[in-house]
C-alpha cells in the first residue's frame, strides 16, 4: 500500500505574547533522567504546551507535541512502536521523533501536510532531561552547570525531590533569591534571629545574578550543625545563591569555625530547577550535594544524607509552598494592580527581573 506524504515546515504553533511571562528561548528541565524509562511515554505540560517524552531505541530522549493533529487526543495515551514511532490510541496515526506523521492507516493512506506536529530539542545532561521550547534547535552550551551531580559520590547526594507548586514560577524564584526569609519561615532549620542582621550583597555577571549573605560568629542553624563535626555550635556561615535565566538556581550553603576560611568549612550545594507548567502552576525539582564532608562513618553519613533530604523537602513542601501559594491567591483576588513595597533585602529579585524583562522584550521584538 502506498502512502503519500505532503510536506510542510515544522513551526512553533503558538505565538508567544509574553503575557504569561514565559521565556521560550531557554532550556528547562522536563524530567529527572530516571523519570524517563525506556519504552514509556511520559506526558508533561511545559509553558502551557502538552509534551510527550520518550526514549528512542538508542536510549536518547525525544519530545513531540502531545496532541494528535487529527482529533487532538493525547499521544501519551498511545503506544511506542519500533522505529521510534508513537501511535495515537484513538485512530492509529503514527508520528516519528521529528513530529512528522509517518502513517495514516485510513482510506488511501494519504498524509495531509497539516498532520505533522512540532518536535522539541532535548538533551540529557547532569541527570536531567532538558527541553528547548523556543525557536530553532537551542544551544546546549546554555544549559546551566549542574555537573556536581556527575562528580560527587552518590553517598553525598540526596534523593531527587519534586513538588508541584500552585503559583507562577517567578514567585518561587523570588522566594529562593530572598535569603532573609530563612530566619522566619525556616527558623531553626536554615536560619535564626542572628542571621537576620547579616548584610546581603547582589552581583551580576552577564545574565547571572548572585545574592550572598555571610554571617560571622553566629549560632549554627540545625541543618548545618547536623552535617558538621563537633565544635560548630557557632560559626561563620554563608549562603550564596545564583540565578540562571529563566528559572534555575544553585545555592552554596555552609559553615566554618569562627575565624577560619570557607575552604576549611563544610556544607552543600542546593540545586533548584523550576519549570513553568502554566501561569499558576510550576514543576519544582530539587536536590543537594554535600561538599568537603567532615563527618565520619558510612552509616552516619547515610543518615545525614537522608536527613538533609527530609528537612529540605519539609522546608519546601510544608513551609515555603504554603506561603507562595497563599501569596498567589491574594494577588489574584486583588481588585486593583499591586505594586510591592521594596526593602533592602529585595536587591536580588529586583535585579533578576530586569534581566527577565529584557529577555521577554527581545523575544517579543
Amino acid at each position: 500500500m502506498n502512502t503519500t506524504v505532503l510536506e510542510r515546515p515544522i513551526v512553533v504553533e503558538k505565538k508567544a505574547t509574553n503575557k504569561d511571562r514565559f521565556v521560550r528561548n531557554a532550556w528547562y528541565v522536563a524530567l529527572w533522567a530516571d523519570e524517563l524509562p525506556a519504552g514509556k511515554l511520559v506526558p508533561q505540560t511545559i509553558l502551557n504546551e502538552p509534551v510527550v517524552l520518550y526514549r528512542k531505541e538508542d536510549g536518547s530522549p525525544a519530545a513531540i507535541l502531545d496532541r494528535c493533529s487529527h482529533r487532538f487526543a493525547p499521544l501519551s495515551m498511545g503506544k511506542l512502536l519500533p522505529g521510534n514511532r508513537v501511535q495515537c490510541h484513538y485512530h492509529g496515526l503514527e508520528f516519528d521523533d521529528s513530529g512528522h506523521c509517518v502513517k495514516n492507516p485510513h482510506g488511501n493512506c494519504t498524509i495531509p501536510a497539516a498532520s505533522h506536529l512540532r518536535s522539541f530539542p532535548v538533551v540529557e545532561r547532569h541527570r536531567f532531561i532538558w527541553i528547548w521550547m523556543g525557536e530553532g534547535e537551542g544551544d546546549p552550551s546554555r544549559i546551566p552547570d549542574y555537573s556536581c551531580l556527575d562528580t560527587a559520590p552518590g553517598a553525598h547526594i540526596t534523593d531527587a525531590g519534586y513538588l508541584m507548586i500552585k503559583a507562577h514560577y517567578e514567585l518561587i524564584v523570588d522566594n529562593l533569591l530572598d535569603l532573609s526569609h530563612t530566619a522566619y519561615v525556616h527558623e531553626g532549620i536554615l536560619g535564626n534571629a542572628e542571621t537576620v542582621v547579616a548584610e546581603i550583597t547582589v552581583q551580576q555577571q552577564g545574565d547571572v545574578i548572585t545574592v550572598a549573605r555571610p554571617s560571622k560568629d553566629t549560632v549554627t542553624p540545625g541543618m548545618l550543625k547536623m552535617l558538621s563535626p563537633a565544635g560548630y555550635d557557632r560559626g561563620d556561615q554563608w549562603s550564596t545563591i545564583s540565578w540562571y535565566a529563566p528559572s534555575n538556581l544553585i545555592l552554596e550553603y555552609g559553615v566554618s569555625r569562627v575565624g577560619e576560611p570557607k575552604e576549611k568549612g563544610t556544607g552543600y550545594l542546593a540545586l533548584h530547577l523550576i519549570t513553568p507548567e502554566t501561569e499558576r502552576s510550576s514543576h519544582y525539582r530539587f536536590r543537594a550535594v554535600r561538599w568537603n564532608v567532615q563527618t565520619e562513618g558510612a552509616e552516619a553519613n547515610e543518615q545525614i544524607r537522608k536527613k538533609i533530604g527530609e528537612l529540605r523537602t519539609f522546608a519546601f513542601a510544608e513551609q515555603d509552598a504554603p506561603i507562595i501559594e497563599a501569596q498567589q491567591r491574594r494577588m489574584d483576588s486583588a481588585n486593583q494592580p499591586l505594586t510591592p513595597v521594596l526593602l533592602a533585602i529585595d536587591g536580588g529579585p529586583v535585579r533578576y527581573r530586569r534581566v527577565l524583562d529584557r529577555m521577554l522584550s527581545e523575544e517579543t521584538r
